[in-house]
């Protein structure tokens, strides 16, 4: 049961260099513009960014040979956040009961998909009770999904790729069977949450720091940022600095969408890192809801109010 798969893989060569491609930006930009058009902004799934960046990159990968499993961990694990957001409030025992429903989910299906914990803990700490955000998941996951199947066959159809070129990070796509990372997982968990909840920041328990927090604890021997822990604040706070500038001058648009994975991109070259769920950060602005947008709806529910009360 403790056993799981991780999906990142490092090229020998600078792994870095094609992060930024068209491929990466033109997929959130497209998701921007469903988002838009359907006038759901959490069809922007921010970890998406994440799970494009290492699936459009390594045909070949853990997350991209596993198309099925991309599609329903997030759509289970969201859904059970969303049930939850329905009949508890935001607190620890909302937070606690999404993030340890969504491994155990992992854990069940066997799935690799890690980014799936924060598609459950996202409705909690937005307050997102609709529930199209659970089917608004299978878009974006089953899009990239599909671009993962037919990139993988033009993949194989190609002359096969020289073994040199790929840097295992362990001889073993498993973690250790250890169990004590759950002490320091729930420790760390427990103590996001309280503080989370006392204050009422609810970003101080940011989704992608669960993933960043899981694969770390869980994966200790093969998570490629586990041996530079001193070196993801800066990496979050540069990357969700940015988004919250870009949203503020461009707005939640595509163009903004992919700029801001750009610069993420950008970032992770610079500090030499790879940790993929820093790009989900720099996405969190574009489904924040705005100070306009409550601002809107406050007053929507006055003139509502107005209209039903009787005239004298």
């Amino acid at each position: 049961f403790f056993k799981q798969k991780t999906a990142y893989e490092i090229p020998k060569r600078d792994w870095s260099s094609d992060v930024c491609s068209s491929d990466l930006t033109g997929y959130i930009a497209i998701i921007c513009i469903l988002a838009q058009i359907s006038d759901f902004r959490l069809l922007l799934f921010p970890e998406l960014g994440a799970l494009s960046n290492e699936i459009l990159r390594k045909p070949k990968g853990t997350w991209a040979n596993a198309p099925i499993m991309l599609m329903i961990t997030p759509f289970f694990t969201g859904l059970i956040g969303s049930l939850v957001t329905h009949h508890l409030p935001y607190g620890m025992p909302s937070i606690l009961l999404s993030v340890f429903a969504g491994i155990i989910i992992i854990k069940l299906l066997g799935s690799p998909i890690a980014p799936a914990i924060s598609a459950g803990l996202l409705p909690v700490t937005l307050g997102e009770t609709s529930w199209w955000y659970p089917c608004s998941l299978l878009v974006g996951t089953g899009l990239l999904a599909s671009l993962s199947v037919f990139q993988r066959r033009l993949t194989l159809s190609r002359p096969h790729q020289a073994p040199s070129d790929i840097k295992l990070l362990h001889h073993s796509n498993t973690a250790h069977s250890g169990i004590s990372w759950i002490l320091f997982f729930v420790f760390f968990l427990l103590t996001a949450a309280y503080f989370a909840s006392q204050t009422q920041i609810r970003f101080l328990l940011f989704p992608p720091l669960i993933v960043i927090a899981y694969e770390m604890f869980a994966h200790a021997s093969l998570c490629p940022w586990a041996k530079y822990p001193s070196i993801l604040p800066l990496a979050c706070g540069l990357t969700a600095c940015a988004g919250v500038t870009i949203v503020g001058w461009l707005g939640a648009g595509p163009l903004a969408a992919a700029l801001a994975v750009f610069y993420s991109t950008v970032v992770l070259r610079g500090l030499d890192i790879h940790v993929p769920p820093v790009i989900a950060v720099s996405l969190l602005p574009f489904v924040i809801p705005h100070p306009e947008d409550r601002k809107s709806t406050r007053l929507n529910s006055s003139h509502v109010s107005e209209s039903r009360m009787p005239s004298s």
